[in-house]
């Protein structure tokens, strides 16, 4: 996914939400502020491309209110709250809700770089797959050749979709003719491994030794 992703920073004082851009910033993170969470909230969506830092107090909406509200529009949106020293308490309920961090005041710069850093890393995460959810049913990939409308079928493409983003080994029962090759083909198109060859080899009739070393090589000998 090539769309940079964004933080959005929340604070009634002008000064703090100012300093935290200006350190993330010079990070090079692209940042937006907001002098209030409603401010905030109208440009907030379901694939909202990045993270947001925000003040737990704050007049009109504070930030466990906008914490609530952020969650119901996306619950995988990371939130970073700020926090006083009296209001680390609420911060451990702001964990529990759902907000990915929090820091307490006064912060280390470098600390609030390195949590963004991480909270950006998981939502471009979280945004990639949704994106490769969504061209995958779209009907322009091999997927669209396991059809079926019903649960098992629609239980069957989403295991294939969390499967083929695992660096695992997968193993694929059933009897001739149910499937089996274009499972195999479609968990390799949506496997980290799509642009490199698809091979495949039949054990029938074949000596132990031989699938051995085909499959493994010679350290499975």
């Amino acid at each position: 996914m090539a769309q940079a992703m964004k933080i959005a920073i929340i604070d009634d004082e002008q000064d703090m939400r100012q300093s935290i851009s200006q350190w993330l910033a010079l990070s090079g993170f692209e940042t937006e502020t907001f002098a209030s969470a409603g401010d905030a909230l109208k440009g907030l969506s379901a694939d909202y491309p990045g993270i947001i830092v925000t003040d737990i107090k704050m007049p009109g909406m504070d930030g466990m209110q906008f914490l609530r509200k952020v969650k119901g529009i996306d619950s995988n949106l990371p939130v970073i709250m700020i926090t006083g020293h009296g209001d680390v308490p609420m911060a451990v309920e702001a964990m529990r809700m759902g907000a990915f961090d929090f820091l307490e005041k006064p912060f280390n710069p470098d600390t609030m770089t390195d949590l963004a850093k991480k909270a950006t890393r998981a939502r471009r995460l979280v945004l990639d797959n949704r994106q490769l959810r969504r061209e995958l049913s779209s009907g322009s990939s091999i997927m669209e050749k396991l059809v079926g409308a019903n649960g098992i079928m629609e239980r069957l493409r989403e295991d294939i979709l969390d499967l083929g983003q695992a660096d695992g080994h997968v193993l694929i029962e059933g009897e001739t003719g149910t499937g089996k090759t274009l499972v195999a083909h479609a968990l390799h198109a949506v496997s980290a491994r799509a642009r490199k060859k698809f091979i495949l080899f039949s054990c029938v009739g074949e000596e132990e030794e031989t699938i051995l070393r085909r499959l493994f090589g010679p350290a499975g000998e």
